[in-house]
């Protein structure tokens, strides 16, 4: 499978299994999908400096701890998982140029 494949495919899981929907993704207005992509793209021999742990990956992490789920032992695990953040937001910001007619977005959370 390809890194392109791949993402695709965790992107469908985030929103079948997460239910991440577009509805969702469209409240992160301050780059939230960008700044979680960014923290699993880094390498984790980066994100264990002393420096990064206690400051700027906390920082840069949007969310709660709870939502952080790094797989240092699966380095293709994460890098598909910020590609799929980062797909995320590429689709949020084309909604915002062109919103989906409303029956596309209907019933989503």
């Amino acid at each position: 499978m390809t890194g392109a494949q791949m993402i695709a495919r965790e992107r469908t899981r985030q929103r079948k299994q997460e239910r991440w929907t577009a509805k969702h993704d469209n409240g992160h207005v301050h780059d939230e999908l960008v700044r979680a992509a960014v923290c699993y793209a880094l390498p984790e021999q980066v994100r264990e400096q002393r420096l990064l742990t206690n400051c700027l990956l906390w920082h840069l992490w949007p969310w709660t701890s709870r939502y952080w789920k790094p797989t240092p032992d699966n380095r293709i695990r994460e890098l598909t998982k910020a590609g799929a953040l980062i797909a995320a937001e590429i689709d949020r910001l084309h909604r915002l140029i062109a919103p989906p007619p409303e029956s596309e977005e209907g019933g989503e959370r």
